[in-house]
């Protein structure tokens, strides 16, 4: 599951959700907790990495591997040294846990916003 799938979780199930990751470069343990809507992440300089690869397909395969935690700044820009194909930017707490909810958040949420967002993307409910 990638890290903006991760953040959105707690918001789609309306439970609280303890995450935690591994950064891909220091191997250090990630960990955000949503309790109540109050976001918690240790270590606390920790930020996401929202990027993609060149190219067309589904999400698993453009995406997944480029939406990560990271342990600091620092960590992100090793990766992104390392792996230059990745496109994308770093992204603060804040916005990737906003990112997150706004995008799952309502998966699983029936009513009429639902219903027109699902018909937008070609749903068809029964």
């Amino acid at each position: 599951m990638c890290a903006i799938d991760a953040l959105g979780v707690s918001a789609m199930l309306g439970q609280d959700v303890t995450v935690s990751s591994t950064d891909p470069v220091d191997g250090q343990l990630v960990t955000v907790t949503d309790t109540d809507g109050a976001v918690t992440w240790e270590p606390a300089e920790a930020v996401v990495f929202v990027g993609r690869r060149e190219g067309e397909g589904p999400a698993a395969e453009v995406c997944c591997d480029a939406l990560d935690f990271f342990s600091s700044w620092v960590s992100t820009v090793q990766r992104h040294l390392a792996h230059a194909e990745l496109r994308g930017e770093i992204v603060r707490q804040a916005r990737a846990v906003r990112t997150g909810r706004r995008t799952f958040g309502p998966l699983l949420q029936t009513g009429d916003a639902t219903m027109e967002r699902l018909r937008r993307w070609g749903v068809k409910s029964s």
